[in-house]
């Protein structure tokens, strides 16, 4: 058989709570900064979580061409925008003469936030909405481009129409998976042939009142309004439930044959991709990890690496996991039931931490930007933390990088993201060698 297509990543970019570029988001990690805030976006002092960890301060309209033609693009539509034309530039694609029809994107779909704005027709004396001032300010406030907004299909429109994008193009939502599902399928996109360079990744935002609602609904939100930068706290004894971030993270996928046309250095290889249900309930792990495991599983078996073995320098093969760690009591606990059982004696040996104790949940966005961590992990030899582990749970024995940032040899990183409907994926990337 034929040797795989190698897949390479040449660009990326993220628009993030911590920052909205490499060096500075990265220098935020590093040093265990906070970007979780009271919630601006509306009033949330009466709700249960009142804090989130939101992007500030940033204008898409600098990273467009024309702004005119995004000016109605979703909140999340113009973290994408952003982004991508970080990983474009990073990937040197402006400089060149590119097929377009050979030029994909298959990125994270979401529908614009603007359908759950409020319509201030709540009635509180009534305890009812009043349809008549409902409807007055639905016609006043919302605009027939709005509504095609709403379509899920957006996001990728937009960044085609910035890029000249003309070739395949895909979208999915699967939850907290969705953006690592997207370029593990879009690096399959590649080494089928069918595309040269696929632009992948995911944009979300739920920091909205129905969205902070829900996970209230759910019990999946901390709400330690007392300390709210000390809220997320995955592997924590006190954790108590997630905090709602936002953003974008987007990667430039290139065949390795096309990079080297271009005279283009990769930044790191993509060397396995692993998918997988639970089967098992709509917003829980199956308790003993299976799903998970097996995408681990695949996505070590399609880099070739054993999960048990050791390297030349005596050493696990895989040397960071970025871990899911939401900061929930099952999601941190069947995480690493589940490193456990594929790395066996392994596991202690392989530090693990979780960025969203600095930055929050991204949901369908945040295995990119996690992804794009572990490329910068090994570009740097450095370890991001997993911050507020200052009381730890005395069940989750593994090693996640408590508190500190801390230098290590990096050559190889996996990272997980699992999502609610029981999906799972995983990446593996390496640095780069001929």
């Amino acid at each position: 058989m034929p040797s795989p297509t190698r897949v390479v990543i040449t660009g990326m970019g993220w628009i993030t709570p911590l920052g909205h570029d490499l060096d500075t988001v990265w220098s935020n990690l590093t040093k265990g900064a906070s970007g979780v805030r009271p919630i601006e976006r509306f009033e949330a002092k009466t709700f249960s979580t009142n804090f989130a960890a939101q992007v500030r301060d940033y204008d898409f309209t600098q990273y467009v061409k024309d702004a005119k033609r995004h000016e109605h693009a979703g909140t999340h539509t113009r973290f994408a925008l952003g982004a991508a034309r970080q990983a474009w530039s990073q990937a040197k694609l402006d400089d060149t003469s590119l097929d377009m029809r050979r030029v994909g994107a298959y990125l994270v779909l979401d529908f614009n936030n603007y359908a759950f704005a409020n319509l201030n027709a709540w009635q509180p004396e009534q305890n009812a909405i009043d349809g008549k001032i409902w409807a007055q300010a639905a016609q006043d406030r919302m605009h027939r481009f709005d509504e095609i907004e709403q379509e899920p299909i957006m996001p990728a429109a937009h960044l085609a129409m910035e890029f000249g994008v003309r070739g395949p193009v895909y979208n999915c939502l699967t939850a907290c998976a969705a953006s690592t599902q997207a370029i593990g399928e879009a690096v399959n996109i590649l080494q089928r042939g069918d595309a040269d360079i696929m632009i992948s990744g995911g944009a979300h935002t739920m920091i909205h009142e129905l969205g902070i609602t829900g996970f209230i609904r759910l019990t999946a939100l901390s709400s330690r309004t007392d300390n709210i930068e000390g809220a997320s706290r995955p592997f924590s004894r006190t954790r108590d439930g997630f905090v709602m971030g936002e953003g974008a993270g987007i990667v430039i996928l290139e065949t390795l044959e096309h990079a080297r046309q271009r005279g283009v250095e990769p930044i790191v290889e993509v060397i396995g991709y692993g998918s997988s249900a639970d089967a098992y309930r709509i917003t829980d792990i199956q308790p003993e990890g299976n799903g998970p495991a097996a995408a681990m599983g695949e996505a070590l078996g399609q880099a070739g690496l054993d999960p048990e073995g050791k390297g030349a320098d005596g050493r696990p093969p895989v040397h960071y996991i970025s871990a899911h760690g939401t900061g929930t009591k099952e999601n941190d606990s069947i995480e690493t039931r589940a490193v456990k059982k594929v790395f066996g004696d392994n596991a202690p040996a392989i530090p693990m931490s979780s960025i969203k104790s600095m930055m929050g949940h991204l949901i369908a966005a945040a295995g990119a930007v996690e992804l794009i961590t572990c490329a910068l992990a090994i570009e740097h030899q450095m370890l991001p933390p997993t911050i507020n582990l200052t009381d730890p749970d005395p069940d989750l024995d593994l090693d996640y990088v408590p508190n500190e940032a801390r230098p290590s040899e990096v050559e190889t990183c996996l990272s997980n993201s699992f999502g609610f409907g029981g999906q799972n994926d995983t990446l593996i990337i390496r640095r780069f060698s001929e």
